[in-house]
């Protein structure tokens, strides 16, 4: 029998939200083979795993590590995701965001597989993303947004770059920001050979990597990149947060901005038909947001750390509308 391990945190949360519902919930291991879409049998030997490895003990949680498996499933059952890894970061920016993104690149060997289309867009966040990326399989990478702000655009070139390095898939890259002046000036971007390739090919990306940010100072690089005025007609038209350059309402319905048209990013229709978006995202102050865009089924994975998942299950940070 295979034992869980720290390199399958799938398998470990998995386990986790088994070992709930048959342990605190009472279901059977048959209802939770229907309910989690997996045979009764394989039920039965994430039980064995969960006990065998010290998971289930007097509570459900990961002895040791620094993945909160319990706190993990638990998400999943209050949300409906498919996947979410709650790690035991320090709530220091600097250090948690390069961690985070360090455990991007760990889940994403796991979650990922030959055949899949990987999508990336631009976030500070995803800057750790690499340093745990130890292999890949060789599938395609696509860009899925320009830089803001523009300086950084050549960061993004090499995250993609380097993340089709490791698994040896080609990358379809294109240096550009996100917003631009002017509607005009974005459409003649759009245009350009590597832009135009790189968007003909979302249809066919299976799993995305992006970040999620909230409609409030410091929440947000978008946000923080425009103008007083604009933030003020967003916030008018109801934004709670933005993922990928898509804006959300508080029903995480994507909403149409007078932006859209000077950004270099994934159009909503073409985003929302991403099969699984796998979302990174820090700081309770986002907990609105981040529940947002969840609630619209935009997001199907999160990472994110343990502050920011404890706000999302608060009850009090359910006043605006619940899960």
């Amino acid at each position: 029998m295979a034992s869980l391990s720290a390199d399958r945190p799938s398998e470990v949360v998995l386990a986790a939200r088994v070992a709930r519902q048959f342990y605190l919930e009472g279901i059977s291991k048959v209802d939770i083979a229907d309910r989690l879409g997996i045979s009764r049998f394989r039920v039965a030997r994430l039980l064995d795993s969960a006990r065998e490895s010290g998971l289930v003990r007097i509570e459900i949680g990961l002895p040791g590590g620094v993945l909160d498996a319990g706190l993990s499933a638990e998400l999943c059952s209050a949300f409906g995701l498919k996947h979410a890894f709650v790690f035991n970061f320090p709530d220091d920016e600097s250090p948690l965001r390069r961690r985070l993104g360090e455990a991007v690149g760990q889940v994403l060997m796991d979650l990922i597989d030959t055949g899949d289309v990987l999508g990336l867009s631009w976030s500070r966040s995803l800057s750790g993303l690499t340093a745990a990326l130890t292999q890949l399989p060789p599938c395609p990478i696509v860009q899925l947004t320009g830089a803001v702000p523009p300086p950084d655009g050549r960061d993004l070139l090499d995250l993609v770059r380097s993340v089709a390095r490791i698994g040896g898939g080609p990358a379809h890259v294109f240096y550009a920001p996100m917003l631009l002046d002017d509607a005009q000036t974005a459409a003649a971007i759009r245009r350009q050979g590597d832009i135009a390739e790189a968007f003909a090919l979302i249809p066919s990306v299976t799993i995305a990597v992006v970040a999620i940010g909230a409609w409030a100072p410091g929440l947000s690089t978008i946000y923080d990149a425009v103008t007083a005025a604009e933030r003020t007609a967003l916030t008018a038209l109801g934004v709670h947060a933005e993922l990928a350059g898509v804006f959300v309402g508080a029903d995480g319905r994507p909403l149409a901005t007078p932006l859209d048209s000077r950004m270099i990013v994934t159009p909503a229709p073409l985003f929302t038909q991403i099969p699984f978006v796998l979302a990174v995202a820090y700081d309770a102050a986002k907990s609105a947001g981040v529940r947002a865009a969840i609630r619209g089924g935009l997001v199907h994975g999160l990472v994110t750390n343990t502050s920011l998942a404890r706000a999302l299950l608060s009850p009090a940070g359910n006043d605006d509308g619940g899960p």
